[in-house]
């Protein structure tokens, strides 16, 4: 049976939801539209049929939306496999960088400017500081993912990282770090703090911030330059959520976390008709879980609150993982460390194989008597 428990409350409540007057972007109408039509059948149905004992398969065609809960194993899948062939053979970091909550809604109504500015800041301050012999001298890879959420569903920005501990020195040599991060925290807080900072007030010099009624007061020069200095008081401490020393551990961890959407359905305790309940982490490591439960609207709302821009590249490489020299710089790394760590091992192959390698589900074989080959006799092609 198919785990369709969010698209089950967007069944419910979505027009209700609509008719509220909540505000609601195109980009977010899409992606409600496509949770709707998701495995409906109103994007098609494929059909097979046992070639022995004529049993008949539906196979429900999936929306592929990036916001869908139901469509981001496969792709998650490919990602990982295809930077597992990345590796190098150095330790690798996950850095967390998290903007204060104060200039959410100075985010929210200036997402694609300002989460670009985001990603761009937590780039330099990483590559500027692996620059200098201090730290590192060298280049490193940097696989960067944007998140917008904590486990309530708030809007909550900040950024995974996953960065090299080695990488490649001005004079085409590796340099590797030892296990513990290089780069201490207090010196990649007030490199990145001062970069956002600088950056977004030559924004507002600029007059490129656009301003809601929820921080329209920002307008006026003073009290942009009272909340500049708050922001500049508070500490904008990154932090390390983990070190790896198994080299393709990094990827597979942080595999978790870049196809993810707010929240998936096996956090789904229970849909009621007017409530959701689903289950979040403690505060604190060790904590047991907690229960949260929400109206369908406020639900779908919070849920919204992170579809981002269209087009919008939430996950970005920089350092010699950039997306204009990697091939060659891979190249040059895998020829000085003398092998490559890890290959592709699912490039080239179907649907049906990919499955069938990684969830061990032969869709060929008929399910009734678990030995004959299905084969198509035809689709329709949805109504959507």
């Amino acid at each position: 049976m198919q785990n369709l428990k969010i698209s089950s409350i967007w069944k419910h409540s979505y027009q209700d939801f609509s008719a509220s007057g909540i505000h609601q972007s195109d980009v977010q109408r899409k992606a409600s539209r496509a949770i709707l039509s998701c495995k409906s059948g109103n994007l098609g149905i494929n059909i097979s049929q046992c070639q022995d004992r004529g049993h008949l398969e539906f196979h429900y065609n999936s929306c592929r939306n990036r916001n869908c809960p139901n469509c981001q194993a496969v792709n998650k899948e490919i990602w990982v496999d295809k930077r597992r062939a990345e590796v190098i053979d150095a330790p690798y970091f996950h850095v967390v960088f998290t903007l204060p909550h104060e200039l959410n809604p100075l985010l929210y109504c200036n997402q694609r400017l300002l989460y670009a500015l985001l990603h761009r800041c937590c780039a330099q301050t990483l590559l500027e500081l692996s620059a200098s012999k201090k730290w590192l001298g060298a280049t490193p890879g940097i696989i960067q993912v944007l998140h917008t959420w904590n486990q309530e569903l708030g809007y909550h920005v900040h950024m995974r990282c996953i960065i090299s501990g080695g990488g490649l020195t001005k004079d085409h040599k590796i340099w590797k770090t030892r296990t513990s991060f290089f780069i201490p925290l207090k010196v990649l807080r007030d490199k990145f703090k001062g970069k956002y900072l600088a950056e977004l007030d030559s924004l507002y010099k600029n007059q490129k911030l656009v301003f809601s009624s929820s921080c329209e007061k920002l307008r006026n020069s003073y009290q942009w330059a009272e909340f500049r200095s708050r922001l500049f008081e508070k500490d904008w401490c990154p932090y390390i959520k983990e070190t790896f020393n198994g080299f393709g551990n990094a990827i597979e961890y942080l595999g978790r976390y870049t196809h993810k959407v707010a929240i998936s359905n096996h956090r789904i305790l229970s849909v009621a008709h007017k409530k959701v309940t689903f289950s979040a982490r403690g505060w604190k490591p060790g904590d047991p879980h907690r229960i949260i439960t929400l109206d369908h609207t406020e639900f779908i709302r919070r849920y919204l609150m992170h579809v981002l821009p269209s087009g919008f590249q939430k996950i970005r490489y920089y350092g010699f993982l950039n997306n204009r020299a990697r091939r060659k710089n891979l190249k040059l790394i895998f020829t000085l460390q003398g092998h490559q760590r890890f290959h592709a091992r699912y490039a080239g192959l179907s649907m049906a194989e990919l499955l069938k390698t990684v969830w061990k589900v032969d869709i060929c074989i008929c399910p009734e008597c678990g030995c004959h080959r299905m084969r198509s006799i035809g689709r329709t092609y949805g109504t959507s």
